[in-house]
């Protein structure tokens, strides 16, 4: 087959306006993607197309002659040497303040336009006609004809973490201007949707992971509050089924079947709100979250679960605020080598201990009473307990570890890999070391009212990093050497 249909073409422009390059990226895509929805439509009514029907993703470039001359305290925003550097779009229209914000910042940095385009990286017709619910792309096999043969279908070479793990470069001799392609993106938006039964424009630019089903009510119960509150500045809630509420005391129907990862949405109309992730339990399903979250580009995420108390001083409902993280999850071993320092970083803690003091009202050494700060061990095993004691619990005691999870450090690790500010804040639920394990009637009224305080804590935290400007809380701790422009 040597003929393609595609739609035709557009000159490449030139633009010194951030707005009006993002409005061109919006037309270029929707007119990519409503060529492959007409002619994938058509084919499934009246059989194969008697060609192949393809169109391409926009592209962004930028080509700079020299180094810039920028604030040495900003992060992002500009290129390290002269080149071209170019990355392709999805979605524009979701990221619209997002690719604003950056395309100006590099416009400004640079002195220079930045170039609108048609890349030559063909759509999927799977992530084309995701946005349209009455069109679904069949299973191989399932159609009249070989879906491949006529559209083009997800590819592996395209969809993968190499800018991000710093593992590779394109081979065309330009450089990333952004940490994902657009074949990536469309990849998790369509993870997103379908763990977590919510859609990707819902997502707030903070989010709260839990661990814990019992945390969704505390945030619906303050979800319902702020929408009470006209001065709060939220605007609605949205329940797992894309279920959107407005009002304080429009009632919402029980969910029948939880998806995998049950997600809830207090929004605002800037997308400054807060998203809380009920990620359940283990370190795979940690890392599948963050690996598509992190495609939405989140000012921060923070971890507000239970952990095992480690220490005989600690009690039930105490809080462990991370300050360092011990990695046997494995999950990110071949993205992320162990050896890597996972930093804590001081906006995130200051954020979170500020927090805590605001809720239990203790301040200074009087936080010490239920606040402790130190190492946090992540593992795979549910019962590592149950292991002979010269082993993981040797180890834990070599660490200074003083609680212990299954997802707090793949979350911290993977924010630390995806550029994504983090931080935890754990309440402890058991003292497997100390006879109190995790039964049935075991949790005090001390530690069911904690409990009631923890997501309180990770919203005021989320609230205090909302006024912080961007540029100070993606500092350059979260930077590699040689970084990609976009944040």
């Amino acid at each position: 087959m040597t003929n393609i249909n595609t739609p035709a073409p557009t000159p490449e422009q030139s633009f010194t306006d951030a707005s009006a390059a993002v409005a061109h990226l919006e037309h270029l895509y929707a007119q990519a993607t409503r060529f492959l929805l007409e002619h994938f439509s058509d084919a499934m009514k009246n059989g194969a197309p008697k060609v192949r029907c393809r169109a391409y993703y926009p592209e962004i470039r930028l080509t700079t002659l020299s180094y810039a001359q920028v604030d040495s305290r900003l992060a992002y925003g500009h290129v390290s040497s002269p080149g071209t550097y170019t990355t392709t779009i999805t979605r524009p229209d979701l990221f619209r303040n997002y690719l604003t914000q950056q395309i100006d910042l590099l416009i400004r940095n640079h002195g220079q336009p930045v170039t609108i385009t048609t890349s030559d990286t063909p759509i999927p017709v799977h992530f084309a006609v995701a946005g349209n619910a009455n069109v679904t792309v069949p299973q191989e096999g399932a159609a009249a004809f070989t879906l491949r043969d006529y559209f083009d279908v997800p590819d592996l070479a395209t969809t993968n973490d190499d800018i991000v793990n710093n593992t590779d470069m394109p081979s065309d001799g330009t450089g990333p201007l952004a940490l994902f392609t657009a074949q990536r993106i469309d990849y998790s938006l369509a993870r997103l949707s379908h763990y977590t039964a919510t859609d990707p424009e819902h997502f707030q630019n903070h989010i709260l992971f839990t661990n814990y089903q019992i945390y969704v009510a505390e945030f619906e119960a303050y979800a319902r509050e702020q929408l009470a509150d006209p001065d709060s500045g939220y605007t609605s809630f949205v329940s797992t089924g894309n279920v959107v509420i407005t009002d304080a005391d429009t009632p919402i129907a029980p969910i029948t079947k939880l998806p995998q990862m049950p997600t809830y949405h207090l929004t605002r109309a800037d997308g400054s709100g807060i998203t809380l992730v009920n990620i359940g339990v283990g370190p795979s399903n940690a890392k599948t979250a963050t690996d598509h979250i992190a495609v939405l580009r989140p000012h921060a995420w923070l971890m507000v679960g239970h952990c095992a108390g480690l220490r005989n001083t600690q009690a039930l409902g105490d809080f462990v605020l991370a300050h360092a993280y011990l990695r046997e999850d494995h999950v990110l071993d071949d993205d992320l080598p162990v050896w890597t320092p996972i930093p804590a970083l001081a906006e995130i803690q200051i954020a979170l201990e500020q927090a805590v003091a605001d809720v239990t009202e203790l301040e200074g050494f009087e936080l010490k009473r239920l606040m402790r700060t130190g190492t946090v061990a992540t593992i795979d095993n549910r019962n590592w307990e149950l292991r002979e004691h010269s082993g993981p619990v040797q180890r834990l005691s070599q660490s200074r570890a003083i609680a212990l999870d299954m997802e707090s450090a793949t979350i911290a690790a993977n924010g630390y890999r995806f550029r994504v500010p983090y931080g935890t804040l754990l309440c402890v639920s058991d003292k497997p070391l100390h006879g109190e394990l995790k039964l049935p009637g075991m949790a005090s009224d001390f530690y069911n009212t904690q409990v009631s305080r923890h997501l309180k804590i990770g919203i005021r935290a989320m609230e205090g990093l909302r006024g912080m400007p961007l540029e100070r809380l993606h500092s350059r701790k979260l930077r590699s050497f040689d970084e990609t422009a976009f944040l």
